[in-house]
C-alpha cells in the first residue's frame, strides 16, 4: 500500500505543477519553492514511513502529525478545487470562450482556491483531533424481549490510540462514555496503531471503561499491523472482552440477548483466524436475538440472511469527506455511514470515534460516541 499511495500522491503533485504552480504569476524562485514544498506535502506518508516508525503508526509530536495532517489535507482539497474550475472554465469555454479563458487564467481566482483549500483543510483538521459528540439511535428490534426494552449500548469504533489521539484524548472519551452509564460498551476494531509497549500509556484509559454488563471487543484490520496476539493480550488486560469469532449471552429477567463478535479479513494476510460467522454464532440458543460487532460494514447481506438481528460497525469513518466518499461507499458494498435497513436486520455503521492518523481530515463526517437505545420493534 505504501509504494502504491507514493505513487498515486505523486501523480497529484504533478497536477498541481502543471495546473496550479507554473500558472502562478510569481517569479521562478517563488514557484521553485512552492513545488518543493508540494512535493514534500505530497510525499509525506513515504517519509513517515521510512524515517519515523510505520505507515500506520508515524511516531512523530501530535502538533507535528497536526501540522503533517492540515498541509496534507489543504494538498488533496487544492488538486480538487484545480480540478473542479478546470471543468467548470473548460464547459464555460466552449459556450463562450472569453469568460471560459478568463475562469482558466485568474490569478485572483487561482490564489483564492488555494486559500480555501488551506482553510478547509485546518478547519477538517480540527473537526478530527476535537472530542466527539455523543449521538444517540433508537433502534427497534424484531424479537427483543421485553426486558431489553430502552437497554443501552454505547459503541466506540476505529479510537486510533496513537501519538495524534494520545492518553488525555482517550481519557476524555472514556470519561465521557462512562458517564451515558450505560448497560453494555461495545469496541468494533481498531483500537490502536503502533505497538503494545509503544501504545502501552495511551491505551491506560480503557480500563476505566464500565457498563453494568461489560466491554466487549473486536480487533479490526489495524490490530493485525503490529503484534496482534500481544494487542489481544494486553486488551484482555485493560478489562476488555475481546471476542474473536465467539459470543456471549446476556441474561436479564429470564431473557437473553446474544453478543456475537469476528475477527478482521486482514488476519489472512498474517494466517491468523479469519471472519467466522458460523462459529461466532455456534450455541446460542434457537430464538435469542443476536447483535454482531464486525469492524467492516461490508458483509451486511450475508449476516442478515444468517439471522442476526443488528450488526454495529465502524471501518469506514463516515468516508470522513461528505461528498468524497464515493470510493469509501463503493468499497464497503454501499454501506457507509449511519442505520440501514438489511433484509431483516438493522445495520449501523458509526463514523468512528477517532481515525487513522495519516489522514486527520473530518469534513461534514463527524466522529461519534455512539449511544444506542434499543426497543422492540412492534408490529402492525
Amino acid at each position: 500500500m505504501g509504494n502504491t499511495l507514493s505513487y498515486f500522491t505523486g501523480a497529484i503533485w504533478l497536477f498541481l505543477l502543471w495546473r496550479f504552480v507554473w500558472p502562478l504569476s510569481a517569479g521562478p524562485g517563488t514557484r521553485l519553492l512552492l513545488a518543493l514544498v508540494l512535493f514534500l506535502v505530497a510525499e509525506s506518508h513515504w517519509i513517515t514511513r521510512r524515517y519515523f516508525g510505520t505507515l500506520a503508526s508515524p511516531e512523530l509530536p501530535q502538533w507535528v502529525l497536526i501540522v503533517v495532517g492540515w498541509a496534507f489535507g489543504a494538498f488533496l482539497l487544492l488538486a480538487i478545487l484545480i480540478l473542479l474550475r478546470d471543468v467548470a472554465g473548460s464547459l464555460v469555454f466552449l459556450v463562450a470562450r472569453a469568460p471560459g479563458r478568463a475562469v482558466l487564467s485568474s490569478q485572483g481566482l487561482h490564489v483564492t482556491i488555494g486559500a480555501i483549500a488551506v482553510v478547509l483543510a485546518g478547519v477538517g483538521v480540527w473537526q478530527a483531533v476535537k472530542i466527539p459528540r455523543v449521538k444517540t439511535m433508537a433502534i427497534s428490534l424484531p424479537g427483543l424481549p421485553p426486558q431489553f426494552d430502552g437497554y443501552r449500548i454505547v459503541q466506540l469504533t476505529d479510537l486510533h490510540a496513537s501519538r495524534l489521539l494520545p492518553q488525555y484524548w482517550q481519557a476524555a472519551v472514556v470519561k465521557k462514555t462512562d458517564a451515558l452509564a450505560p448497560d453494555l460498551i461495545v469496541i468494533t476494531g481498531d483500537l490502536a496503531d503502533g505497538t503494545p509497549q509503544l501504545r502501552a500509556a495511551d491505551v491506560r484509559p480503557f480500563r476505566d471503561l464500565h457498563a453494568r454488563d461489560g466491554v466487549l471487543a473486536i480487533p479490526g484490520n489495524h490490530e493485525y499491523y503490529s503484534d496482534y496476539r500481544d494487542w489481544m493480550a494486553a486488551d484482555r488486560a485493560l478489562g476488555l472482552r475481546m471476542l474473536e469469532n465467539q459470543h456471549v449471552l446476556i441474561e436479564h429477567g429470564g431473557a437473553t440477548l446474544a453478543v456475537a463478535g469476528l475477527t478482521d479479513r486482514q488476519a489472512g494476510s498474517f494466517g491468523l483466524p479469519r471472519p467466522d460467522l458460523q462459529a461466532a454464532l455456534q450455541g446460542i440458543p434457537a430464538g435469542v436475538p443476536v447483535i454482531l460487532l464486525e469492524h467492516r460494514p461490508g458483509d451486511a447481506v450475508k449476516n442478515a440472511q444468517a439471522g442476526i438481528a443488528l450488526q454495529l460497525s465502524g471501518h469506514t469513518h463516515g468516508g470522513q469527506i461528505r461528498g468524497l466518499d464515493i470510493l469509501v461507499r463503493r468499497a464497503n458494498n454501499g454501506f457507509l455511514s449511519g442505520l440501514y435497513q438489511v433484509g431483516k436486520m438493522k445495520l449501523y455503521v458509526s463514523n468512528g470515534t477517532g481515525l487513522w492518523n495519516g489522514f486527520p481530515l473530518r469534513l461534514g463526517r463527524p466522529s461519534e460516541i455512539t449511544q444506542i437505545v434499543l426497543h422492540p420493534e412492534t408490529r402492525h
